[in-house]
């Protein structure tokens, strides 16, 4: 038990009671120390008994702060822990579809329950030990989000190629006993977990509502790279209607007994299916943006309403907006509204075939820099607008390793990646 001090700031509470790196905090008012979760927790309160343990000799040091406040007191990873990985092999896992020879980190599936809580990330509830459910439930931390998939316990089982994750389904409901809020998601694959499972499995998870706010149902993503893995395919234009139909009518039913949605199909559905996406009123919290449900919706109005009430015009530069196959289309109906607006704008989108991951990949987020740079040689431009969702968080590198400033000297263009907003998009067109 127990976690390393790895500095100190300075002049903070913790320097001045003398706490060194090296350091190990135990306890916290009492309470055992073992990661990120439970110093986030009991570092709030105003009263703090610190108790540490310095080349094997116990002490404790008291602070007065500002429940708001830190402490001053530095870990050498931000959870304190090692990263909880993934036991599953599930049918449709992507990252058991990625090629050799890409960056190491990429290969690592993680499902850890602090990074739920930390980042949004979406846990499957098989690797959560009954010390981690009961934490979870005392801390009352909320919300958590979690991958369903099916609520078959036969089904979750062969899906995830794990013997145990038809019992962790049983989680779901202690969670909403305890008054955790939660989100689900539902990688879809077509004729496995569709259709009438897929109707079991919106009915079970609609006895968990109001403590289930949202679930996300995700068309599965296949790339060329998926040798010797369960066959899989992609959804027609036919079946994606039917997902839409499916999940709206439940939607709808939710709605007139609770009040809330709950049930919602991403965009991919929709740009698959041909079909226009709902209003701002659908989508009511935006609370499954994460997994691309009501983002075009979102950024369409917040661009429009940022075009209205600009008073500044674009500066002349020479604009390429590279995107996703699925996407373009829609970014450039919002160029074109830009150039309605702005008749000196000059700007171009260019969608991007994924020739990385294959032509069934289209979505933004997967398009590589190798792909970029050999689609867009060729084009002039001053400014290569490109969406953020194609760095990794830091905002540096693309999935395959090449870095942004590679990709401005072979393309002779600045890059600006634009997050997913339309007020930031449309600020992008007037440099």
């Amino acid at each position: 038990m127990g976690v390393l001090i790895s500095g100190v700031e300075p002049n903070s509470a913790a320097a001045h009671l003398g706490i060194l790196p090296g350091d190990m905090l135990m306890k916290i008012n009492g309470h055992d120390i073992e990661d990120v979760l439970d110093y986030q927790f009991y570092m709030t309160e105003a009263e703090l008994t610190m108790s540490l343990v310095r080349y094997g000799k116990a002490f404790s040091r008291r602070l007065t702060k500002q429940p708001d406040e830190d402490t001053g007191l530095e870990f050498e990873t931000y959870l304190m822990d090692r990263q909880h990985s993934c036991c599953n092999k599930c049918i449709f896992c992507f990252i058991d579809q990625l090629p050799k020879g890409m960056r190491k980190s990429l290969y690592f599936k993680d499902d850890d329950s602090r990074l739920s809580f930390l980042f949004g990330n979406y846990i499957t509830l098989t690797n959560l030990t009954e010390h981690e459910i009961e934490r979870i439930i005392s801390m009352h931390i909320s919300p958590i989000n979690i991958s369903v998939h099916t609520t078959n316990p036969a089904l979750r089982c062969k899906m995830m190629n794990n013997r145990f994750a038809g019992e962790s389904l049983s989680v779901l409901h202690r969670f909403a006993q305890a008054g955790i809020r939660m989100h689900c998601q539902l990688v879809l694959c077509p004729g496995i977990n569709d259709r009438e499972e897929l109707e079991r499995t919106m009915n079970d998870l609609a006895g968990l509502v109001p403590m289930l706010e949202s679930v996300a149902g995700v068309p599965v993503g296949l790339t060329k790279h998926r040798m010797g893995l369960t066959p899989l395919r992609p959804y027609s234009a036919e079946e994606a209607a039917a997902v839409i139909r499916q999940m709206k009518a439940m939607g709808d039913l939710m709605t007139e007994r609770h009040g809330m949605r709950v049930f919602y199909p991403a965009d991919e559905f929709y740009l698959k299916a041909k079909m226009p996406l709902p209003g701002d009123e659908f989508y009511g919290d935006y609370l499954q943006l994460e997994n691309g449900v009501g983002l075009i919706t979102l950024l369409k109005s917040q661009f429009e309403q940022a075009l209205e009430s600009c008073t500044q015009k674009p500066c002349g530069s020479r604009i390429i907006l590279a995107t996703g196959i699925a996407a373009a289309p829609f970014i450039k109906s919002l160029v074109e509204r830009a150039k309605a607006e702005w008749i000196t704008l000059n700007a171009e989108v260019v969608p991007v075939v994924n020739n990385f991951f294959g032509d069934t990949i289209d979505v933004a987020g997967l398009v590589t820099g190798q792909d970029l740079i050999s689609q867009l040689e060729g084009k002039t431009g001053d400014i290569l607008l490109i969406p953020a969702v194609m760095l990794r968080r830091e905002g540096d590198l693309f999935l395959d390793g090449i870095s942004v400033g590679q990709a401005e000297n072979s393309l002779g263009m600045r890059i600006i990646p634009v997050q997913p907003d339309g007020e930031a998009l449309m600020n992008a067109l007037l440099l």
